[in-house]
């Protein structure tokens, strides 16, 4: 399910208050990763650190902690429970938690001490839907079919200057990374079409919210 451009898959538990689901496994395992809701509010994630296999850990207390450039902060256990796996992916490529914040990037897994916490603390979709909506509008999030490496915030210049920019970004990154590019130019739109047109570079995404203008540009081979 998407709610407000943030992805929730609905085979799988969420603790709301700390922002992190949990999937049922085979042999009474519960695994568990950050939200798309806190993978947005950290930014690109560029370290991860998580407690060592058969580690006990209390219901909210740490797991682990995420950092990025603008953000440090821990991962909270959504129930009790002793560590039985850990993601060591995640330390050579932390940003699988932004990219795959419900599959590759997940970060633990951990046996329950008991069911009652899951039943008490866990949520799940839809019903929840409204209250996740909620969440994500209070903590003005925001989500984007895929998870940029780049940032560009180009208010009060016009197209050309801002395209001309976005070349010379794109001339220096990997094949396959992506910039979020945000402008308040009325004809960006056109301009950004005819751009990826030209240059081949594939144009991901585009939003318009209030007069600001979202481009999501993805860099080819």
């Amino acid at each position: 399910m998407e709610i407000e451009h943030c992805v929730f898959p609905d085979d799988i538990l969420y603790d709301l208050d700390n922002l992190v689901w949990a999937r049922k496994e085979a042999g009474n395992v519960l695994v568990i990763g950050i939200t798309s809701i806190l993978s947005a509010i950290a930014g690109r994630i560029s370290a991860i650190q998580l407690k060592d296999v058969n580690t006990s850990i209390r219901r909210g207390k740490n797991l682990g902690t995420i950092e990025s450039g603008r953000y440090f902060g821990a991962v909270r256990a959504p129930v009790a429970g002793k560590i039985v796996a850990v993601n060591h992916e995640l330390f050579s490529n932390p940003k699988l938690a932004n990219d795959s914040p419900y599959g590759k990037g997940w970060f633990i897994a951990l046996s329950p001490t008991s069911d009652i916490d899951i039943i008490n603390v866990m949520k799940s979709l839809p019903r929840d839907s409204e209250e996740i909506k909620a969440l994500i509008r209070s903590l003005r999030v925001k989500c984007y079919s895929a998870f940029p490496d780049f940032e560009m915030f180009e208010i009060g210049i016009e197209c050309a200057a801002t395209l001309s920019k976005l070349d010379d970004l794109i001339s220096g990154i990997k094949s396959g990374q992506i910039v979020h590019l945000v402008s308040d130019d009325p004809t960006a739109d056109i301009e950004m079409t005819r751009w990826s047109e030209q240059t081949g570079q594939k144009l991901i995404e585009t939003r318009k919210e209030e007069n600001l203008l979202h481009f999501l540009v993805q860099k080819m081979d």
